[in-house]
């Protein structure tokens, strides 16, 4: 089965955001950066997807004028098969990504990145939907403490934890990066 890594919205923008702690930061590029090797060494290809949006001002964090529209500190250099740019949640929303996977075969997607419940859990319930075989890779995944609409905590690791939940066995395999490629 011909399968593609996608690295979404793996860029500096974020750590412009005010929700923005570097403290889980290491972790994620270690996996994410494990994942990549792994992709590299079994030549399975490599899609970046960048998230831009909003008003196209340097201000703007998301917005190619910003400069921060790049890879994000860390993440190791790779040769991206492909380079798509998104305005939507999903991936796969607008791209031409959907296209690309299907000329070229694929029929696996091990989805990566950043956020954990946003852009990637999104982008896999997308891919499900339209009958890609998911692989969530929640250890090369990022995000951020949240709070709750009655004011309550989430911390990241409740929120990853959520995402697994929801999206395993219905949309998504859920694997580390160990799992993955395998």
């Amino acid at each position: 089965m011909n399968t593609c890594l996608i690295v979404i919205d793996a860029q500096e923008s974020f750590r412009h955001r005010p929700y923005y702690t570097a403290q889980d930061t290491p972790a994620y590029l270690a996996a994410q950066n494990a994942l990549i090797a792994e992709a590299q060494a079994r030549n399975i290809p490599i899609v970046r997807v960048f998230h831009v949006d909003g008003p196209k001002q340097s201000s703007n964090h998301f917005a190619l004028e910003s400069g921060y529209v790049r890879p994000i500190e860390g993440l190791a250099d790779f040769e991206a098969a492909a380079t798509f740019h998104k305005s939507r949640h999903s991936a796969l929303v607008g791209t031409g990504l959907e296209v690309w996977l299907h000329q070229n075969g694929i029929q696996r997607l091990l989805i990566s990145g950043i956020r954990t419940e946003q852009c990637c859990e999104t982008t896999a319930r997308h891919a499900s939907d339209l009958g890609f075989q998911v692989r969530y890779v929640l250890d090369a995944t990022l995000t951020w403490d949240m709070t709750q609409p009655d004011g309550t905590p989430l911390t990241a690791a409740q929120i990853k934890a959520r995402t697994a939940t929801v999206l395993k066995d219905r949309f998504a395999e859920i694997c580390d990066v160990k799992q993955a490629c395998a």
